[in-house]
């Protein structure tokens, strides 16, 4: 039997073990996900639609959502329902400069203003969108002041 062969065999069973029990254990993190629904708690179904859990037929597998509240009550499978959403995390106000007591007093440098009035960077480099604005190099020629004729007579 040819070595290539057998190699090939052992990669190929090799591959379809990690791709079923990466598979498996993506069905086994489902099923713990939709054995732990409780009521009260919003999900989002497979179609995209978000409610709160508001009764489960543990003999039917069904799960009744409401929309909003006080709204449309759906049935939906418990197959269908993949996955949990979490509240808005709130943060917290930010606090006014004002209200922050002052500890001490900082010299704080001017910042640097162009003559437009606006801020300038320091390290930002401007650069014109076209050449035509660029002051000639000493000891160049101008381009625009060369004659074309003598140009031709050069070459």
């Amino acid at each position: 039997m040819d070595p290539t062969f057998v190699i090939f065999a052992v990669l190929a069973i090799g591959l379809l073990f990690f791709m079923s029990s990466r598979t498996r254990k993506q069905q086994r993190t489902q099923a713990d996900f939709r054995s732990t629904l409780t009521e009260g708690v919003e999900v989002m179904t497979a179609s995209g639609m978000f409610g709160t859990i508001v009764e489960i037929d543990e003999e039917s597998d069904v799960i009744t959502l409401e929309a909003e509240p006080g709204g449309s009550r759906t049935r939906w499978l418990r197959a269908a329902i993949s996955k949990r959403v979490d509240p808005p995390v709130e943060l917290e106000p930010e606090t006014d400069p004002e209200d922050v007591p002052v500890v001490g007093t900082a010299v704080v440098d001017a910042p640097v203003v162009d003559e437009t009035g606006r801020p300038v960077d320091e390290q930002r480099l401007d650069v014109p969108d076209d050449l035509s604005g660029l002051e000639p190099q000493p000891g160049t020629a101008d381009r625009d002041d060369d004659d074309p004729d003598q140009d031709r007579k050069n070459s």
